[in-house]
C-alpha cells in the first residue's frame, strides 16, 4: 500500500478513527493489526520474514538480558545471524552468486549457486536495521529487554516507517508504545499533534507528487538512454535526480512522521535541508539520518571511528561507506556511489589545511556569506557527481554519462537548439520552468526553516494567514500533482 493511493487514503482515517474511539488498552492491538495489514497488502506471504526477524530480535533480546559472561555474546550473534542472513539470502544472493560464478572460472573451476526467485521484500532494509540495532542496545545496556511481544512486535512493524524509516532506535519508539499498554495513563486525542501532523502530510505530499513525481519524467527520460544525449541534458537531469530523490524520500519521511504524530507519537526527523550542507560530512548529517546515526554508532565507533591512526580511519571510513552503498542496493552502481563518497571525506580532510590557507589567501574569510555560498555550491555539485553513479543502470552508463557531459554545450548558446534538447527530455520548456519554480518555492521554505518559520510558528498566526497557506499548498497538490501512484524510491532499498 503506496502511502500517495487511494486505498491509504481510506486506510489511514480509519486506522485514525478507530484508535481514538477504543479503550487505551486495545490499540497496540489495533495498531498492530494495521501494520501487518499494511505490509500484507503488498505481498502477502512475505509477512513471514517480518515476523521472522521480529521474533529472532524478541527472543534474542530476552536470552541476552537473562545470560550473563559469554552466552550473552552467543545470543547476539544469533538474532543479528538471523536478521542479517535474511537480509543477505532475499536481498544480495542473486548478486553474489553471480559475481562468484565468474570468478570461480577464471580460476578454472565449474560452479554456480541455484537462481534466486524470490522477490525483494519490501522494507527489509529497513525493518531488519531497526531489529538488529534494539540486539545491540539490549547486549551493550543501552536498552532493557522488551517482554511484551505484541509491543515489541509493533516497535518492528508499526505502519508509518515500516518500509522507508525512519529507522528508529528502541529508546525513542518502544516507551512511547508502552504507555498504551500503561495501567493509568491517557493517551487522548490532541488537535495540535493531528493538525500538525496533517500539515506535515500535505507539505510530504507536495514533495512527492508535486516534485518528485514530475521530475521523475525527466530523469527516467534521459538516464534510461544516455548515450542519446550530450552534457546539458545529462547535467539537467542529474541536477533533477538530485531533488526528486531528495523529495521523494523526504516526502515520505513527513507523511510517516505526519502519520505518527495525528496517533500521538514522535518519530526521528531523517532531513534537515541536506543540500544546504557547506561539505560533504556536512551533507551525511543531514541525509537520510536515521542511517547515518546507524552505521555510526553500530559500525564506525565500533571500528575505532577517528580515535585511531590515519590509515585506520580511511579503511573505517570506506568500510562505512562501501556498507551504506551495498546496503541500498546489490549493484556495482551502489558501491561505486559509497567509495566516491567515502574518497570525498578522506580528500576532504587531507586538503582541508591547503584550502582554509587559499580562502585566506583570496580573502573569502573577510566575506563569509560569498564563502560559505560557494562551499554549498561546490558540495552540492560534488553531490550531483555521485548521484550519477546512484542513479545509473550500471557503473558502464554511469561513465558514459561522465564522459557525455563535457559535450553538447554549444546548445546552450542556441535558442532552438536548447528548446530541442529541453523536448527530447520527454518535457515542455515552460513545464520544466514549472518544475523549477517549484523547487525553487521548496528551498524558500527551507531558508525559512532556518529562520524559525515552521508548523508550530505557522499555528499560531492568524487565522486568514494559515488558511492562505493551506489553501495554497492544497490547489498547488490538486492542479500540479501526478497522480500515478508512482512509487517511492525507497521502496526498492
Amino acid at each position: 500500500m503506496l502511502f500517495n493511493s487511494t486505498q491509504f487514503v481510506v486506510f489511514f482515517p480509519l486506522v485514525g478513527a478507530f484508535y481514538f474511539l477504543l479503550p487505551q488498552g486495545l490499540r497496540w492491538v489495533l495498531l498492530l493489526g494495521a501494520s501487518y495489514f499494511f505490509y500484507m497488502s503488498w505481498e502477502p506471504g512475505y509477512v513471514v520474514l517480518l515476523a521472522v526477524s521480529t521474533g529472532a530480535a524478541y527472543a534474542g533480546g530476552l536470552l541476552i538480558g537473562r545470560t550473563r559472561g559469554r552466552g550473552r555474546t552467543w545470543w547476539l550473534a544469533a538474532g543479528l545471524g538471523v536478521n542479517f542472513g535474511l537480509l543477505f539470502f532475499f536481498k544480495y544472493y542473486t548478486f553474489f552468486s553471480g559475481e562468484l560464478r565468474p570468478l570461480l572460472e577464471s580460476v578454472g573451476i565449474d560452479f554456480s549457486l541455484p537462481a534466486s526467485r524470490f522477490l525483494l521484500p519490501l522494507g527489509i532494509s529497513f525493518y531488519t536495521f531497526q531489529a538488529c540495532s534494539y540486539l545491540m542496545d539490549v547486549y551493550r545496556g543501552k536498552q532493557a529487554p522488551e517482554r511484551h511481544p505484541g509491543l515489541f512486535a509493533l516497535y518492528v512493524s508499526f505502519f508509518p516507517q515500516l518500509v522507508a524509516g525512519p529507522i528508529e532506535r528502541a529508546g525513542n519508539l518502544l516507551p512511547q508504545l508502552r504507555a498504551l499498554a500503561r495501567a493509568g495513563e491517557r493517551h487522548r486525542f490532541d488537535y495540535d499533534d493531528a493538525t500538525n501532523g496533517l500539515k506535515l502530510m500535505a507539505w510530504g505530499f507536495f514533495k512527492k507528487i508535486v516534485i518528485a513525481d514530475r521530475l521523475a519524467v525527466v530523469v527516467d527520460q534521459v538516464y534510461g538512454q544516455p548515450e542519446s544525449y550530450g552534457g546539458p541534458a545529462l547535467a539537467m537531469a542529474t541536477v533533477c535526480f538530485a531533488f526528486q530523490i531528495f523529495c521523494d524520500f523526504s516526502g515520505y519521511t513527513d507523511i510517516a512522521i505526519g502519520c505518527a504524530r495525528v496517533l500521538g507519537f514522535r518519530l526521528t526527523n531523517n532531513f534537515r535541508r541536506p543540500y544546504f550542507a557547506a561539505s560533504v560530512a556536512d551533507f551525511w548529517r543531514r541525509w537520510h539520518i536515521s542511517l547515518t546515526s546507524w552505521f555510526r554508532d553500530y559500525v564506525y565507533i565500533p571500528l575505532g571511528g577517528n580515535r585511531v591512526n590515519e590509515g585506520r580511519w580511511r579503511i573505517n571510513i570506506a568500510v562505512v561507506f562501501l556498507l551504506s552503498g551495498l546496503w541500498h542496493g546489490a549493484n556495482w552502481t551502489f558501491l561505486a556511489w559509497g567509495a566516491i563518497h567515502a574518497g570525498y571525506i578522506v580528500v576532504g580532510k587531507l586538503t582541508m589545511p591547503m584550502r582554509e590557507r587559499l580562502s585566506a589567501a583570496l580573502g573569502l574569510t573577510r566575506a563569509p556569506r560569498v564563502h560559505h555560498a560557494m562551499r554549498m555550491a561546490s558540495t552540492f555539485a560534488l553531490v550531483c557527481f555521485a548521484w550519477i553513479f546512484f542513479r545509473a543502470e550500471s557503473v558502464g552508463d554511469a561513465v558514459g554519462i561522465v564522459r557525455g557531459l563535457v559535450s553538447g554545450w554549444g546548445a546552450v548558446l542556441e535558442p532552438a537548439r536548447l528548446y530541442e534538447v529541453v523536448r527530447s527530455m520527454g518535457v515542455l520548456p515552460r513545464e520544466l520552468a514549472v518544475v523549477a519554480g517549484l523547487v525553487a518555492i521548496l528551498e524558500v521554505a527551507h531558508v525559512c526553516q532556518t529562520r524559525g518559520v515552521t508548523l508550530d510558528w505557522l499555528s499560531r498566526r492568524p487565522l486568514p494567514v494559515r488558511w492562505a497557506f493551506y489553501s495554497a499548498l492544497i490547489w498547488t497538490i490538486v492542479i500540479f500533482g501526478v497522480f500515478r501512484q508512482k512509487e517511492f524510491i525507497y521502496f526498492t532499498f
